[in-house]
């Protein structure tokens, strides 16, 4: 892309792309009462238009996220706009006596009850940082010890990035996108066994993109090392595979091996835990505003051009998340072209099933945050 360059403030807000098939598919989601789910990455985009979604539908939606104002903005426009589609005139929402004080990020667990029965907390989680990774996970474990976890949702990304590492000494990108979601899955597997146990199945949801297909051949361990900041350097070009998307295209492929694997594992278990994973298409959301901030996206105009709503580019996550018919090893993704359009199951490329290379990014992964027995 480097020869079409544009300068990153060209993209420095996300385009506003009218939705086109979100209403009507929001209208065919089941309730989700009683159910609990949880979702990394959500104060905007996919993210947010998934946990609004959820909330709407009445489940119990915890919210995992950095903490930040941001954060906090995103928890209360949730709260109001699912007790303003149940009530009339619109509602408040209602502080958890228990929970730490809304409107201040620096609480690490912040709930707000909704007037459909369900109640949105927020926790705070940096997938940059393992150890507020695990505490996350400690946190929500607590919380649901009783009723488990019915949905995973493992949404939270970052695109392009500088060639830097993390506080573990990991590549920003790989960390926040794939080693930080296989500890939390880890971390919360007993509670999505409980409730695969009491209401017959629970899934985890992977959020990967058609970057997966980046990699021409396949996973390499040396993207899941202890050398962040010394891989590759930062080539900004997607159209020419700049060191930047090279490394989000093996986090994405990692995203869709590691949902094949985890599939595996648990049907050789014979867990009722499913593990499906969905792409957004073209979706315009903050991901590459702040990817274009970051000097990595040197042509913005191409998804100025091509973008879809956030809202639409939700609705293969939602539908792995919420449809009936989900089977475990399932892809979703936009119907036209893989872009566009509504929810579409689709066959995984060769470089995602590989068992072999399925096998390399468990280990790999393992020795990043320790052992994961299904």
């Amino acid at each position: 892309m480097g020869g079409f360059a544009s300068k990153p403030s060209a993209y420095d807000t996300p385009v506003d792309v009218p939705s086109k098939y979100f209403k009507d598919f929001e209208a065919t989601l089941p309730s989700m009462r009683g159910k609990t789910v949880v979702i990394t990455g959500c104060t905007t985009g996919c993210g947010f238009v998934a946990a609004r979604t959820m909330a709407h539908a009445g489940a119990d939606v915890y919210l995992l996220n950095r903490p930040s104002e941001r954060a906090v903005e995103a928890e209360k426009s949730i709260a109001m706009e699912a007790l303003n589609a149940v009530s009339s005139p619109p509602a408040s929402p209602t502080r958890s006596p228990a929970a730490g004080g809304v409107g201040s990020p620096s609480k690490l667990v912040r709930s707000l009850s909704l007037g459909n029965g369900g109640v949105i907390t927020s926790v705070d989680c940096d997938l940059a940082d393992f150890d507020s990774v695990r505490r996350a996970a400690s946190i929500v474990s607590r919380k649901c010890a009783g009723s488990g976890v019915d949905v995973l949702c493992n949404n939270a990304g970052v695109m392009a990035l500088p060639d830097v590492a993390t506080k573990d000494g990991y590549d920003v990108q790989m960390q926040t996108n794939h080693l930080s979601h296989f500890l939390l899955t880890r971390e919360l597997t007993p509670a999505l066994e409980k409730a695969a146990e009491l209401r017959g199945e629970a899934r985890v949801v992977n959020h990967s993109s058609g970057a997966r297909n980046i990699p021409r051949k396949g996973l390499e361990a040396k993207y899941f090392g202890e050398n962040g900041g010394d891989i590759g350097g930062d080539g900004a070009s997607m159209l020419f595979m700049g060191a930047r998307w090279v490394r989000y295209g093996q986090t994405k492929l990692a995203n869709a091996a590691f949902t094949v694997e985890l599939d595996r594992r648990l049907r050789a278990k014979g867990s009722k835990v499913k593990a499906v994973v969905a792409t957004p298409g073209f979706a315009a959301t903050n991901l590459q505003v702040t990817t274009a901030k970051s000097g990595g996206f040197h042509d913005a105009w191409i998804f100025k051009r091509m973008a879809q709503s956030a809202e639409d580019g939700s609705i293969p996550l939602l539908t792995c998340m919420a449809s009936p018919g989900v089977e475990s090893g399932d892809l979703y993704e936009p119907a036209k072209m893989r872009l566009y359009g509504p929810a579409k199951k689709f066959a995984l490329e060769k470089t995602s099933v590989d068992e072999s290379a399925g096998a390399m990014l468990w280990e790999e992964s393992e020795k990043a945050v320790g052992a994961f027995e299904v």
